[in-house]
């Protein structure tokens, strides 16, 4: 059976304690909008998936109760960076296993301000989930005072640069992109426009990385209604519908630990396995897609993951920036909601975000970031530690 999105809801995304609001607060905007864009009344909604990595058990309860109490089954997923995918992923199979003909995904995060510790509750390394991928950065790189996830991505950087001749403008540009791109979102984080010299003279937080090209902490909540095909023509959703073409995720192997480089560490052999999976499920390729929101965390995971998706070749990416072959105008249309960098980076919604943005583009209702044209939109979502999500869809 096939799966589609058919409504799709968002917060602005916020800087953590900038507003006075629960997650829970969060999670009812998000649902409802998501519901109201479907036209779907929350008693049709036969189960729901919420994804967040930093409330309690049973926190996704709480917040969906605000959405109504049907006794409807409500599962808490965690996938770190991952998580709001990972709950998109289970309303997808849902529906595609018919087992559930509507689901609603939501995923939500509210956040403390500063930088993340070393896994998504921060903790001890020694008894940390991502301890192995810490180690063989110590191991390469040594381990510094900076935020850890800076510098597991800003080692990879380094690494890049030394192995390709990738230049701290090139990574710059990822980031300028995205800023600029994220002007014309009302959702976003930030909407400052910021060129690639302020870039490289904002505040080190792990060299080559500098403050605007990390992803901030975010309050914030995303959801989508996912439904099968009868379902949508029993509601005369078609005009709505964008339909989930193939999706896969993959965690790590043996290939991200073996060669001690912080590039596999961070994910890209993931990413690269994910997307050969749905590239082989849905019979399109690289070359059919027209926009993409990726996990750009960190400017390098954007060069990372244009290799990882086929976009240019290994080493290729610092030049595929700089053409502008990723931005309005170039071959693809890369982040235009901003990106984590810029749109921000609540956990728990960001892969939901990500496919809520694709939604707007693929029924042309993104306004000013309209990627004109757009009919195929792919959405990459990775957590450390591990997991990549790689969703393809068409409007429907």
């Amino acid at each position: 059976m096939k799966a589609y999105v058919v409504g799709v809801g968002m917060t602005k995304f916020e800087k953590p304690e900038s507003r006075d609001w629960q997650y829970w607060d969060m999670a009812k905007e998000a649902g409802e909008a998501a519901l109201a864009d479907a036209g779907v009344a929350y008693g049709e909604v036969e189960q729901v998936p919420v994804g967040y990595c930093f409330q309690a058990s049973t926190a996704g309860q709480r917040a969906v109760y605000e959405l109504g109490l049907t006794g409807v089954p409500v599962y808490n997923v965690n996938n770190n960076c991952a998580t709001g995918s990972s709950a998109l992923m289970m309303a997808r199979q849902f529906v595609e296993g018919g087992i559930s003909d509507c689901v609603l995904a939501l995923g939500f995060e509210k956040m403390k301000k500063g930088a993340l510790g070393g896994g998504a509750d921060g903790g001890d390394f020694k008894t940390s989930p991502v301890a192995r991928h810490y180690g063989i950065m110590a191991a390469g790189h040594g381990f510094e005072m900076s935020p850890p996830t800076a510098q597991i991505f800003g080692n990879a950087a380094r690494e890049h640069m030394e192995k390709y001749g990738t230049t701290e403008a090139q990574l710059a540009a990822v980031a300028a992109k995205n800023h600029r791109h994220s002007a014309n979102n009302p959702y976003a984080q930030f909407q400052d426009v910021y060129e690639v010299d302020e870039i490289l003279a904002a505040r080190s937080i792990h060299a080559p990385l500098t403050k605007l090209q990390c992803s901030p902490t975010s309050d914030g909540a995303a959801a989508a209604v996912v439904v099968s095909e009868r379902f949508v023509d029993e509601h005369g959703l078609g005009e709505k519908a964008v339909e989930i073409v193939a999706q896969a995720m993959t965690t790590d192997t043996g290939v991200s630990f073996e060669s001690g480089s912080c590039i596999d560490v961070v994910g890209q052999p993931m990413s690269r396995a994910a997307a050969d999976q749905v590239w082989e499920r849905s019979g399109l390729g690289i070359g059919d897609v027209d926009v993409v929101e990726l996990h750009d965390c960190f400017s390098v995971n954007e060069l990372l993951t244009y290799e990882a998706l086929g976009m240019c070749a290994v080493g290729e990416s610092g030049k595929l920036v700089e053409s502008g072959a990723t931005t309005y105008g170039g071959r693809w249309v890369v982040n235009p909601s901003g990106g984590l960098i810029s749109k921000g980076h609540p956990l728990g919604a960001t892969g939901i975000a990500q496919v809520a943005e694709l939604s707007w583009q693929l029924r042309g209702e993104a306004g000013a970031r309209q990627v004109p044209g757009a009919g195929v939109g792919l959405a990459h979502n990775i957590g450390l530690g591990g997991a990549a999500v790689v969703t393809l869809l068409r409007r429907g």
